[in-house]
């Protein structure tokens, strides 16, 4: 069964033919693809799409295709995708089965207005109460302080670093990698953690070699988030299967 999900003003739907040339425009984009090891082909677009939608077919999710249906800067179909899927590679850290990645892209147009946010948001609600999973990760490499910024928007706790097993000795071998878990109803969350105990924005500005920056808090980072949302599974989400 593909489920899709629609929050406030959002839809998380299927993937359809007509997502095809604005999919391969935005990986082609320099700008999105800045921390990726280069832009993509029409080509690898087409292979990604295709696995995107048969993760969709066995497993009931995906990185879901974005439609906005209400913003300030108006409608689109397709703004990108957020979502959730496990990853093709065997991955160097301890984690749960099935572990499971929550990612997001989008097109330039779209940044700056909380969009991955209240995506990722109602995915990790969808992951904890529907598919009733005990974690969700992301990561990203250390560069990468805006993708960082969402992840510590939603609540997900920096659990050190890794290599990335396809990057080999390329410039986007390191990663830093954050967990959700599943909210704890007596109100305490426990995180796993490995690695280094550094507080996050010292270790990411270390392994950028520039002094340490104030961490992003959910406080500081508000302005494009969604208010009042949290990362739990009582986010109101409605579903569509």
């Amino acid at each position: 069964m593909k489920h899709e999900l629609v929050t406030p003003r959002l839809f998380l739907r299927a993937w359809q033919d007509s997502d095809r040339a604005p999919f391969a425009r935005m990986n082609a984009d320099p700008r999105v693809m800045r921390w990726f090891p280069s832009p993509m082909t029409d080509a690898q677009t087409d292979g990604f799409m295709a696995r995107l939608d048969d993760h969709h077919q066995r497993h009931g999710y995906t990185f879901w295709a974005v439609d906005v249906r209400a913003s300030e800067r108006g409608t689109c179909a397709f703004a990108g995708f957020v979502g959730l899927a496990q990853p093709r590679y065997a991955m160097p850290f301890e984690h749960g089965q099935p572990l499971v990645e929550l990612g997001w892209r989008l097109l330039p147009d779209w940044w700056g207005l909380g969009i991955a946010t209240e995506a990722a948001n109602a995915s990790l609600a969808f992951a904890f109460s529907e598919l009733d999973l005990d974690e969700v990760v992301s990561y990203t490499v250390p560069a990468n302080i805006q993708s960082q910024a969402v992840m510590q928007r939603l609540g997900m706790s920096y659990s050190g670093t890794f290599n990335h097993p396809d990057a080999g000795l390329q410039w986007w071998a390191p990663h830093v990698l954050y967990r959700a878990r599943r909210p704890d109803t007596t109100g305490v969350t426990e995180h796993t953690r490995i690695g280094c105990q550094m507080p996050p924005h010292a270790r990411q500005a270390s392994l950028m070699g520039h002094a340490p920056r104030k961490a992003v808090s959910v406080t500081d980072a508000a302005t494009g988030a969604i208010p009042g949302q949290s990362p739990n599974p009582d986010v109101p989400v409605e579903r569509r299967r």
